[in-house]
């Protein structure tokens, strides 16, 4: 009695938490969507939902809000060489959300770009001005714009208490410049003046910048790599346009477990990063938060060790008891070593000798891959064949990476294919009686941001573990520019139907051009979002989005981008989805009297995982006191469940390890 008491306790927890129609009996769970570990001490930002949740609180003035924009984006990126998906329209990523969780670091473009997101995102408007040898975002409240500088870490308040405009403060500049000619110009005299007097002389200066508070008493920003006399030389008015350097809506953290996988988060690195192949190391690599240019950190709330963390995203798959099937895409005739009930057969071969046998999954990671191995056990009698296929384009195409016909273990060094990559599929085909697979595993190093893990301090640390809805997304993003390709995946990749475009950069070439995309996902799709960089040089040049649900018989305008704009960004979401739906055409319908195109765009198609729910979920935190290694282990046995965490000193953070209880 009290265990059917206890059974029907955690399926009316379930039902709670994902909904009637959600359920699927804990036995049949085959993953578990969703794992979200927040400590107390760190604010929750995997996604814009939740970085609103966290900044954005009722009763705020619209000050408020951009100054807790402002602040948030101080907080979690930091000034550095940018890291290089070559996903968006110069490569970088702007992506306010994934920038914060899988790198912590960007340049001014990026900054000024993840300010202009999150503004909008709650509805206040912004613009980006490109001045000299800087970008720096502008947002409007209370009848006015205002200059908010995450990137280098500050704005001017004028003598009013108001916070200055771009136009503001080069009026400023320029005024003292008039007075001070020999000044103009000249980064020589700049510095000297800076350094006169003990590096005070810079209070001589306008007097908006000498009673800015960001400046240290050495007239030196936050971050360290500018000075006074840089903010003079980038106000000086020489160089002022209105241009958006474009960014990407729509990543958001979905840590998802299967029976068998794993998923360990570092407070360190192995020296591993985006750009090991393609650009620089960033600066921060090495570098710890309190110290050097990362000194500043501390006052913004980060109690990391670094700035970059290298994790591990591993899948053993559990292929004798046949508990993989429900974490699969393809499992057909396949037959398990419990179901045959001998012991000298494989873990899992193939069951009708007449026909292949399919196994096919899929490996999405909220953090970015760099490195990847496949091991595999192969059985393989004489005449039997095993054939492995990889797809890094939604299963659209197929790369053939191993031919087997012995037995014995194979290894594929993935890391060519996957880096840069956030989701992929492997397929194995087994022909022959008796061909089977004793093992798969599948290994990656990936990176992630340390400042966004939750961290503890000295003291009680209160970490909840939540498990959200079962859903998954299948993501469409590729560069526009066909020249990465090798670098990157680029939309054709996709196998767009183009119309009266020119492909590089998606350009209308007359009056009228379309480019329609293709979307499919394993199960019943709720949502669609999706997040565009464009440009519609004229008022009446632009793009009407459309979508169709079924096979583009019929089609339905859903949002319209339109001009007049050099580049603007746009994120829209549509969540009327007829029931049943598994694929959805996007269509742009671009309309041109000067210049329309698309610089980027990401398309998140969200679904129902077929076999998503709760099952209890095991983490495990590791960290150091006083140079003494201490663990501690406990299991979520509901989808939302709080622990307390003691730290007698001072921790030292290391390692969080997530997986299936």
């Amino acid at each position: 009695m009290r265990v059917w008491i206890f059974a029907l306790g955690v399926a009316l927890g379930c039902l709670l938490a994902f909904g009637l129609s959600a359920y699927v009996a804990p036995q049949q769970v085959g993953v578990v969507c969703n794992i979200k570990v927040v400590s107390d001490k760190v604010p929750d930002v995997s996604s814009l939902e939740a970085w609103q949740r966290s900044f954005i609180k009722p009763g705020m003035s619209d000050e408020e809000k951009a100054l807790a924009i402002w602040r948030s984006v101080v907080m979690f990126r930091h000034q550095d060489s940018p890291p290089k998906e070559f996903l968006e329209g110069d490569g970088c990523v702007h992506d306010p959300i994934k920038v914060f969780n899988v790198y912590g670091y960007n340049m001014c473009c990026c900054a000024a770009s993840n300010i202009a997101a999150l503004a909008r995102f709650i509805g206040l408007p912004t613009r980006i001005w490109t001045i000299r040898a800087h970008i720096v975002p502008e947002v409007y409240w209370d009848g006015e714009w205002h200059m908010l500088d995450a990137s280098l870490i500050n704005y001017f308040r004028k003598s009013d208490g108001k916070i200055a405009s771009v136009d503001e403060i080069i009026a400023e500049v320029k005024a003292w410049y008039d007075a001070h000619p020999e000044y103009r110009n000249n980064e020589a005299k700049l510095r000297e003046l800076h350094r006169q007097d003990g590096w005070t002389g810079w209070k001589r200066g306008p007097a908006l910048l000498a009673n800015c508070p960001f400046y240290g008493s050495d007239g030196w920003l936050p971050a360290k790599t500018h000075g006074w006399y840089s903010t003079m030389l980038e106000y000086d008015g020489s160089v002022k346009f209105l241009y958006e350097p474009g960014y990407s809506l729509g990543y958001r953290v979905n840590n998802q477990l299967r029976p068998g996988e794993r998923l360990v988060l570092n407070w360190f690195n192995k020296g591993l990063h985006v750009n090991m192949r393609d650009g620089r190391e960033p600066g921060c690599l090495r570098k710890r938060v309190g110290e050097d240019d990362l000194a500043y950190a501390r006052d913004y709330g980060d109690i990391a060790p670094g700035r970059i963390g290298n994790g591990l995203r591993e899948y053993d798959v559990p292929l004798a008891d046949g508990t993989f099937r429900t974490g699969m895409l393809v499992a057909e005739n396949l037959i398990c070593r419990s179901e045959v009930r001998a012991k000298n057969v494989p873990a899992v071969q193939v069951k009708d000798p007449s026909k292949p046998a399919v196994l096919e999954f899929r490996m999405p990671s909220s953090y970015v891959y760099l490195t990847g191995t496949l091991t595999f056990q192969a059985v393989v009698p004489k005449g039997g064949q095993i054939r492995v296929f990889f797809s890094d384009n939604n299963g659209l195409d197929w790369r053939e990476l191993e031919m087997v016909t012995t037995s014995g273990e194979r290894k594929v060094d993935l890391s060519p294919l996957v880096l840069r990559r956030y989701d992929y599929r492997l397929r194995f085909v087994l022909t022959g009686k008796g061909t089977g697979l004793e093992r798969i595993k599948v290994s990656h190093d990936i990176q992630h941001s340390q400042r966004a893990l939750p961290a503890l301090t000295q003291g009680k640390n209160f970490v909840t573990v939540t498990v959200g809805p079962p859903e998954g997304t299948v993501t469409l993003q590729a560069s526009t520019k066909l020249e990465w390709r090798g670098k990157q995946l680029v939309y054709t990749d996709f196998h767009p139907q183009l119309k009266g475009v020119e492909p590089n950069l998606i350009r209308v070439e007359g009056s009228e051009g379309e480019a329609v995309f293709t979307v499919s996902t394993p199960a019943d799709m709720v949502r669609l979002r999706c997040g565009v960089h464009y440009r519609a040089r004229d008022q009446m040049d632009g793009w009407e989005v459309q979508v169709s649900f079924d096979g583009g018989k019929t089609f339905q305008t859903v949002h319209k981008l339109w001009g007049p704009t050099p580049g603007h960004c746009d994120y829209f979401v549509v969540d009327k989805i007829p029931a049943g739906t598994r694929k959805a055409l996007v269509r742009f319908i671009g309309r041109q009297r000067n210049t329309t195109c698309l610089f980027s765009l990401r398309i998140d198609a969200d679904y129902r995982e077929p076999f998503g729910g709760f099952r209890p979920v095991k983490v495990t935190y590791i960290w150091e006191e006083g140079g003494v290694e201490k663990r501690q282990t406990f299991v979520a046995r509901k989808p939302q469940e709080t622990f307390v965490i003691n730290c007698e000193s001072s921790p030292t953070m290391k390692s969080l390890i997530l997986e299936l209880q």
